[in-house]
């Protein structure tokens, strides 16, 4: 049922705004806060008190008086509490501890090895058992966000859709929850990347952009008016599964042709292993400790700073076939700014620049005109800190 105007409701939003307001504007005064928002003081002193009982606000110090009592002023307080970040890839598990302000604190990677199905929610249980078995309390975690590849119903925290690591139907918030008496969310990872730039990164001035990762597979977030666009069910921006080539490589997901299959890590790791095979020149393998084991993205991106030919032709095609996908996108969303993350795009800035000229050679003309195409903002730590404004919108509805 839909809520509507009762004193409960209203007593939230505004406790709300005003955590929001110290957090922005802190140290900061009662009178100040019923000023900026036309609350009365009766209301601010209220909700105040009970931020201190929580610790989520302190007073620190006095401020100037205009007259009579120096005001008490008032601040936020990240670090009395906690969250805990997950993200599930086809190739790892990442899972951190972060304040309130999506500070990492404390974080683990954890290779997925070959798990597939139930067995990789088993895994993830584990990993998540001797995360927490240090703490002598989980009094002060306010939630745990799980973030994820594929086709998400993030309202109900059931994962629809993995064929990477062929997850159908899991309700992971529930088995969560189950398991560990704290609230759970889950989400698109993508989505969640996407929700960090706009509200903790640098991109909080647009309204509508795209979000494009690049890693073991390709995805892609779209905001719509200030709003994440999820689809009839919960699968808007599945960008790597759009065809490109009817007679191509058959594709996890079971079609033929889908575009991650040429723009993602195993599609270039594939052809690095091919070309060193035909005894191609390249300093990937001496990046690599001379083991092709070791061959990673952080080794191909470091190819790509020595101007390593294999890496930069293989670059080019790369970006040929994710500019040509990202033609279409601009087509049909216009967007202001496309962002591209992901372990290929990071810190990748030849990426940005070829990508961007075959946008602007391709796109019309007047649907690029000011486009943004730019790196995240939020560096490798995107994964963890994505999940952590899942949890921080949804409980504080912060505005970072």
């Amino acid at each position: 049922m839909r809520r509507t105007g009762d004193l409960k409701l209203i007593q939230e939003l505004n406790r709300s705004i005003i955590l929001d307001t110290i957090r922005h504007y802190g140290p900061i005064s009662r009178s100040e806060i019923a000023k900026r928002h036309k609350l009365s003081p009766t209301t601010v002193t209220s909700a105040v008190g009970e931020l201190i009982r929580d610790s989520l606000v302190s007073e620190v110090g006095t401020g100037t008086s205009k007259g009579g009592r120096k005001p008490i002023l008032l601040q936020f307080s990240p670090d009395s509490h906690f969250l805990i970040g997950i993200s599930i890839s086809g190739s790892k598990i990442t899972i951190a501890e972060m304040n309130l302000e999506a500070k990492v604190r404390k974080k683990e990677v954890y290779a997925i090895k070959s798990y597939q199905g139930d067995r990789v929610i088993t895994y993830l249980l584990e990993i998540m058992e001797k995360f927490f078995s240090p703490y002598e309390s989980l009094e002060n975690c306010v939630g745990i966000s799980i973030v994820t590849q594929g086709i998400v119903d993030s309202q109900n925290g059931v994962i629809r859709y993995n064929p990477k690591l062929k997850l159908k139907d899991i309700p992971v918030k529930e088995i969560v929850e189950s398991r560990f008496p704290i609230k759970t969310w889950l989400d698109n990872d993508t989505n969640a990347y996407l929700l960090a730039e706009k509200n903790i990164g640098d991109f909080c001035h647009f309204q509508n952009m795209l979000y494009v990762t690049i890693g073991d597979g390709l995805g892609s977030s779209i905001l719509v008016n200030g709003s994440i666009y999820r689809g009839y069910a919960g699968g808007a921006g599945e960008f790597g599964h759009t065809t490109i080539d009817r007679t191509g490589v058959r594709c996890d997901c079971g079609n033929i042709g889908c575009l991650e299959n040429y723009v993602s890590w195993p599609a270039i790791y594939a052809k690095l292993l091919s070309a060193l095979a035909k005894g191609k020149q390249s300093s990937i393998f001496e990046l690599a400790g001379n083991d092709v084991n070791r061959i990673s993205a952080t080794v191909f991106r470091q190819a790509l700073e020595q101007n390593d030919p294999l890496a930069e032709g293989i670059l080019e095609e790369i970006a040929s076939y994710l500019a040509s996908g990202l033609v279409n996108l601009v087509h049909l969303f216009n967007p202001e700014a496309i962002i591209l993350g992901g372990e290929i795009a990071f810190d990748n800035k030849l990426l940005v620049s070829k990508v961007t000229q075959y946008v602007h050679e391709y796109a019309h003309g007047i649907l690029t005109e000011g486009l943004a195409i730019c790196l995240n903002s939020l560096g490798e730590d995107v994964e963890v800190v994505g999940a952590a404004a899942v949890v921080l919108q949804d409980t504080f509805q912060f505005s970072l």
